[in-house]
């Protein structure tokens, strides 16, 4: 069996790509060159092209910021390009992975927020993120969403890679801590994802839908930031003092979720699946850097 991966080079596809597979699996992970995600005909054909398992769609404009000034961009990448991979797939009976994100919420709850509560995007990622996934809803009905949160990994730039960097430059640390969210190792995003695509290849009956995917437990950017330069500290990094600020005090072209927590109960009772706690995630991407 061979799953088509599209987003190979992000920090969850080279995760994807890392995974240790059942006998028989096997990943094609086209690199940008190979295909042109923005290239409707293009993914259509790459669909058509050979008899998948399944599809994991792990692509996607993520530069949050940006996107605020480069909307068509943001746009083609995130709902136009699941638009198509959902009704192509739909037409090949394939079933379709989707990554999706915390910021499909306008993160006003107090609470986690379960897959069935209502979204209200306050960013043009977030809203393109969120037509996403209504695309591959209408359009493929053997589907599965998983949002994710705050995703880190050794590769590409990320919040443990930038603290890394700064720690080491800097003689303090000012991070925001009136946002609160959920740390996401992109390794475990991947296991979980590879685990939901061969369940969808292997049984037409398998669940499918909206679920959410992080792991255990919260923290805010600063609490974040202290658990990583102290898991540095004790691997003879070095240890300089944090300070949290508000949002107020940092302000960004795109609004951020002031609570990103996502429940993770609707994935335990699909898919058997229950992410462990993201500060042992943590440890082990600290070790792996």
């Amino acid at each position: 069996m061979e799953l088509l991966v599209l987003g190979g080079s992000g920090q969850v596809g080279t995760e994807l790509q890392a995974q240790s597979l059942p006998e028989g699996v096997r990943l094609h992970a086209p690199s940008r060159a190979e295909l042109d995600l923005t290239d409707a005909a293009a993914l259509a054909d790459a669909v058509a092209s050979r008899p998948w398992g399944a599809v994991i769609n792990a692509a996607a404009y993520t530069a949050v910021d940006r996107a605020e000034s480069e909307v068509a961009q943001a746009w083609r990448l995130n709902a136009l390009a699941p638009a198509v991979l959902a009704a192509a797939t739909a037409r090949a009976g394939l079933p379709l992975v989707q990554v999706s994100t915390d910021y499909v919420f306008d993160g006003t709850d107090t609470g986690a927020y379960e897959p069935e509560a209502p979204i209200g995007p306050r960013s043009v990622y977030g809203a393109s993120k969120a037509a996403g996934e209504i695309a591959v809803r209408s359009a493929n009905p053997r589907h599965a969403i998983l949002r994710t949160a705050w995703v880190v990994s050794p590769h590409g730039g990320n919040f443990v890679r930038t603290m890394l960097r700064l720690a080491a430059e800097r003689e303090v640390l000012r991070v925001v801590d009136d946002q609160h969210g959920c740390p996401t190792s992109a390794t475990d995003l991947a296991a979980a994802l590879i685990a939901v695509a061969l369940r969808l290849a292997h049984d037409p009956d398998a669940p499918t839908g909206t679920h959410h995917c992080v792991n255990a437990g919260a923290t805010t950017w600063c609490g974040f930031a202290q658990a990583i330069v102290a898991g540095s500290a004790r691997r003879g990094g070095r240890t300089v003092p944090i300070e949290g600020i508000a949002s107020s005090a940092y302000p960004t072209p795109a609004r951020r979720p002031a609570n990103s927590r996502l429940s993770t109960a609707s994935l335990s009772r699909a898919y058997g699946l229950t992410p462990r706690p993201w500060e042992a995630a943590l440890e082990d991407l600290l070790d792996r850097l």
